[in-house]
C-alpha cells in the first residue's frame, strides 16, 4: 500500500529508528517499525489485520474516517484513506479492499 505522511517531520520521526527512540522509547520505536512495515507491505487496507496485535479498526466521532492500529495498550497509529474520493460501498461505508493509499496522520493516546 501507499503510506504518505501528513507532514514532514512526522514522515522524517517515523522513518527514522534513532529519532523513534528518541522520542518514543526503544520498546514502541520497535512496534511502530513493525505497524509501518505491515502498513507498507498490505496490499490494500483490508489486508491489515483486525485481530491483535495489529487490530485495524475505524474510529468514529472527531475522528470519523480515519483508521488506526495499535501500539500498545494505549498508544495508536492514526491513519486514514488517502483517495480522492474514499471508495465507498453501496451501503456508504469504506470499501476498505479498494483503499489502496494511507495518509499516516499520527502516534498518539487518545484515551
Amino acid at each position: 500500500m501507499k503510506v504518505a505522511f501528513k507532514s514532514r517531520k512526522l514522515e522524517k520521526t517515523l522513518n527514522s529508528e534513532e529519532l523513534l527512540k528518541r522520542m518514543y522509547g526503544n520498546r514502541l520505536a520497535r512496534v511502530i517499525m513493525m505497524r509501518l512495515a505491515v502498513l507498507a507491505n498490505a496490499s490494500t487496507l483490508a489486508a491489515i489485520p483486525h485481530t491483535p496485535p495489529d487490530r485495524r479498526h475505524q474510529l468514529t466521532g472527531d475522528r470519523e474516517g480515519q483508521y488506526a492500529v495499535d501500539l500498545d495498550k494505549h498508544n495508536r497509529l492514526i491513519f486514514a484513506p488517502n483517495h480522492d474520493p474514499v471508495p465507498l460501498l453501496d451501503d456508504g461505508g469504506v470499501d476498505i479492499h479498494s483503499v489502496t493509499a494511507i495518509t499516516i496522520i499520527e502516534v498518539i493516546d487518545y484515551h
